[in-house]
């Protein structure tokens, strides 16, 4: 039994390889993939405390187990790569790995938006868990979505490969000259409209998305983090599914690798959340294999490039901006004071969002 007809339109490669994965495949990855969200989303809550008065950080040694243990996993993958279709082997493998190394990379900036957002809605620790569990979900979803869409159109409009090269240059181009700007939600237009439609609270109530006030149901600003999650969940979608088409069209090895980059996103952000902005060069690496990876669509009919290129460039770009930010680090005056989501157990006041 295999996937449908238009499922299986999407899952064409640029070599025409014509492969189908078999449903039953996709539905047990998929069941892997839900029961490993929801030993996360146990993990965290049994960790952190799931209230005000017993919420605190989860410890360092912790989160860098869990972040190992994720990467680790998705590696352990790979092996599995040829069993999942016959016609997979170490190419397909390759290019799950470069894959997903272009993801976990990108969910980095994911990160650093995240961490700007629960510190201007004032999030606390024990809720913090929670928006993230619902924007990985929401992000995952989403990139299934634009996986299937951008497959299928790969597949019937070959010339598409040139306007995702485009967008990716463009998109690369507005991310290193407007790495010093700063996100402000407060000018989000999503975030504008909740507010004119529902009333909000300035209190947080547990993890309530709403809650009643004179008899009346408001907003509680858990909700409005959440809707500014998925509004960034679809702009990072649409940035990052381009990326990996660079690499495969195969769309099972298109998803397996974005799944696997988002899970394991909750350890990691309270890993490096608080030492993201020492890491100040890191969007011009970003930017730079964006850019790369567009161009290597745009010139895809000319020469395609081997996979183990990709691979040297794009983690040989992280470590040089890594190694870069780390030798020559913003001035003191430039940087924060250190208290990121992984700094307080208990977080200020709630931002008024009324």
């Amino acid at each position: 039994m295999t996937l449908p007809a238009p499922l299986l339109a999407a899952s064409g490669s640029s070599e025409s390889t014509g492969s189908d994965v078999s449903i039953v495949v996709w539905l047990l990855f998929t069941a892997f993939i839900v029961a490993m969200l929801i030993l996360d989303l146990v993990v965290h809550r049994h960790s952190e405390g799931d209230d005000e008065e017993h919420a605190h950080v989860p410890p360092f040694k912790q989160s860098v187990i869990w972040s190992i243990g994720w990467t680790v996993l998705a590696l352990a993958f790979t092996a599995l790569i040829p069993v999942v279709h016959d016609g997979f082997g170490g190419k397909e493998a390759g290019e799950f790995v470069t894959g997903y190394v272009i993801e976990r990379s990108l969910s980095l900036d994911n990160l650093f938006v995240f961490t700007i957002l629960f510190s201007f809605f004032s999030v606390p620790i024990y809720a913090q868990r929670k928006v993230l569990f619902y924007g990985i979900v929401g992000a995952i979803v989403l990139r299934a979505i634009f996986i299937l869409v951008g497959g299928a159109l790969l597949n019937t409009f070959h010339w598409m490969i040139y306007v995702f090269g485009a967008f990716l240059v463009i998109t690369a181009i507005r991310m290193a000259t407007h790495s010093d700007e700063e996100v402000d939600p407060s000018k989000n237009p999503v975030l504008k409209a909740i507010r004119k439609v529902i009333p909000m609270s300035d209190e947080y109530e547990g993890s309530k998305i709403f809650t009643k006030q004179n008899g009346k149901r408001i907003g509680t600003p858990m909700l409005a983090a959440l809707a500014m999650v998925a509004t960034f969940d679809v702009i990072f979608a649409i940035d990052s599914i381009p990326a990996i088409f660079a690499v495969t069209r195969e769309t099972f090895i298109v998803f397996a690798a974005n799944a696997f980059a988002l899970l394991g996103l909750t350890s990691l952000f309270f890993l490096i959340a608080g030492l993201l902005e020492r890491f100040h060069y890191l969007n011009y690496g970003l930017a730079f294999i964006l850019g790369f990876v567009g161009i290597k669509m745009l010139i895809t009919d000319i020469w395609h490039m081997p996979i183990y290129i990709s691979l040297i460039v794009i983690i040989g770009t992280l470590l040089v901006s890594a190694w870069a930010s780390l030798k020559w680090p913003k001035d003191e005056g430039d940087g924060t004071d250190g208290d990121g989501p992984g700094g307080t157990a208990h977080t200020p006041a709630a931002a008024p969002v009324s």
